[in-house]
């Protein structure tokens, strides 16, 4: 009776359950664990343990993009999306090696705050919070998009509505507990998150191949007894419609170098995750936490390839060349959002999914991949409502991390650091509430308005940080003899250079932005290699010519890399 109960219950009240109580869990947490100081607020106070910071670090990392888009574009793009695996997952090793410990010792709220100490001026402070802004408001538009798909889907709702919704939630936990409610809130969404996104691979691992591990599943032959492994199928229905083989890759190596390494550093150059280091108490615990983290992450990256051969499989055999009229409910659903769209061109009925875009009748959002894959497979009603709140929760718990970082660019490190020193702990405090308030409405209009899909949006952030703030982490620490001349050009010149590339090639704001164009054959997403090189070498040059760091501050910096793991870090 219960089961035939549980059944009954419909995907969107399933949703409003489950959602309903995940966003009561965070609001609960956020109340309980509210900010009462500025240190609370930015880096709460200090003393999260390395288990709750790993876990939280991992919610931070694992976004909109890693949930809902990293499968959606392996699924589309095949081997060449593997650029994206190896490029966030690299990255993040990089960051937590070679960057988060001495981060940690020089004892710093923010990169801002990094950048403006290590290179002893407010001009290299300004330009870092600058950069930070662009990053992070960059990044989070990408965020606020996948709340908004969820939400327009699994609520019924318009996609800027389900914008707006996200906005609140966010604002209301961020706000309110700063980045101590913000870490044990992403402690929860890390545990939903990663729930809602093993489930269903799990579920479809044992539909399709008979085994309930999706990471072998993806290397398996299929469960109907022909003996076909699963990705020998999908190579075979990819070349039947026209596509590469799903197999082999068609990005040149150059790109395929540059989008990795561009992805790979620009995540070590993130301000929102360099920011998680801060809130333990020690730099042994910085380093454990970002092993914890990097583990915790894991799981989901090694799955994602699985998840998005079975998305892909199963959305050709769903609705290639079958009759519109018989299309699943699923297939209607998603019709309402705009994300697939079927247009009939030689009025047959039939849909004809190809290769080629003058015969093509099938236009799928590579964004609804992940959560539409439970639905496609015909999984149980709540594993599709849970899909949708994983997706929340990936989307939410890097947003709230963007928002604190944007406010404690404005708050501290421009109010405090440079506007108004005398400013009074209660009112830093308010200026980084109202600043976070100032964040999400930008980032809500960047969900309506978004510049692309929510893994190409966030690969350019990377492509920013890359071109503005890895080079300087890296000199500051590594590299005594490099001066604020130095450091500040190279930045402007990098940032500069990422951003109108980008804005020439992504949105052909200067004309000529075709693919032919491109300058060395590097796509936009892969260009903050580039961009990176040059600020290398402008602030290797412009340094030459200019005079070396104060001998105070070159002793900060060899004192940083003295590796006394298990002593207090203290922050000024």
């Amino acid at each position: 009776m219960s089961s035939l109960l549980i059944e009954g219950i419909g995907v969107q009240n399933w949703t409003y359950i489950i959602v309903g109580i995940t966003f009561a869990l965070y609001i609960g947490i956020a109340i309980w664990s509210r900010a009462s100081s500025t240190k609370e607020f930015y880096v709460a106070s200090g003393g999260v343990s390395p288990l709750a910071n790993g876990m939280a670090t991992a919610a931070d990392w694992m976004s909109a993009a890693s949930f809902i888009s990293m499968a959606g574009i392996i699924s589309f793009a095949g081997y060449d999306g593997a650029v994206y695996l190896m490029g966030w997952t690299g990255g993040y090793v990089l960051l937590a090696l070679l960057l988060a410990p001495y981060l940690r010792k020089f004892g710093k709220f923010t990169v801002p705050d990094f950048v403006g100490d290590r290179y002893y001026s407010k001009t290299a402070r300004i330009v870092a919070v600058f950069c930070a802004l662009i990053v992070s408001f960059t990044y989070v538009a990408g965020q606020m998009r996948g709340v908004g798909i969820v939400f327009s889907r699994f609520l019924e709702v318009e996609i800027n509505t389900g914008v707006v919704i996200g906005m609140i939630i966010v604002l209301f936990y961020a706000v309110l507990g700063g980045m101590k409610g913000i870490t044990y809130t992403q402690v929860a969404q890390y545990c939903v998150l990663i729930f809602a996104f093993m489930v269903p691979a799990i579920f479809i691992s044992i539909q399709m191949t008979g085994n309930p591990i999706p990471q072998l599943g993806f290397g398996s032959q299929l469960a109907d007894g022909s003996g076909t492994y699963l990705l020998d199928k999908l190579d075979g229905l990819s070349t039947d419609l026209g596509f590469a083989e799903y197999t082999k890759g068609t990005k040149s190596l150059v790109d395929v170098f540059a989008i990795t390494l561009a992805l790979m550093v620009g995540t070590a150059g993130l301000p929102h995750v360099i920011v998680r280091f801060f809130t333990v108490k020690r730099v042994k615990d910085a380093r454990k936490s970002a092993g914890i983290a990097l583990l915790l992450i894991v799981i989901l990256y090694s799955t994602a390839p699985a998840v998005a051969a079975f998305a892909r499989t199963n959305m050709i055999e769903t609705v290639s060349k079958q009759p519109y009229a018989s299309v699943p409910e699923w297939f209607k659903k998603w019709e309402t959002t705009g994300l697939i769209t079927f247009r009939d061109k030689n009025n047959d009925g039939i849909i004809q999914y190809l290769a080629n875009k003058n015969d093509n009748e099938l236009i799928i959002d590579r964004d609804i991949m992940v959560l539409a894959n439970p639905e496609i497979a015909r999984l149980p009603n709540w594993v599709i409502a849970l899909v949708a709140a994983g997706g929340l929760a990936a989307a939410l718990s890097t947003a709230a991390g963007l928002l604190l970082v944007i406010s404690a660019s404005v708050s501290h490190d421009l109010i405090k650091k440079i506007i108004n020193p005398k400013i009074s702990d209660k009112g830093e405090l308010i200026a980084a509430r109202l600043s976070a308030v100032g964040a999400v409405c930008v980032a809500g209009y960047f969900g309506i308005n978004p510049p692309g899909f929510v893994a190409a949006v966030v690969a350019l952030a990377f492509g920013l940080a890359a071109a503005s703030f890895f080079p300087a982490i890296v000199l500051g620490i590594f590299y005594k003899r490099m001066n604020k001349e130095g450091a500040v050009s190279g930045m402007i010149a990098g940032i500069i250079l990422m951003l109108f590339y980008m804005t020439k090639f992504k949105f052909n704001w200067f004309g000529g932005g075709t693919k032919a164009n491109w300058w060395f054959g590097i796509s936009p997403e892969g260009f903050g290699t580039i961009a990176m090189l040059f600020n290398f070498i402008v602030a290797f040059v412009v340094m030459k010519f200019t005079k070396a760091p104060p001998e105070e501050v070159q002793e900060i910096v060899e004192n940083i890399r003295i590796p006394s793991g298990a002593g207090e870090a203290v922050n000024h």
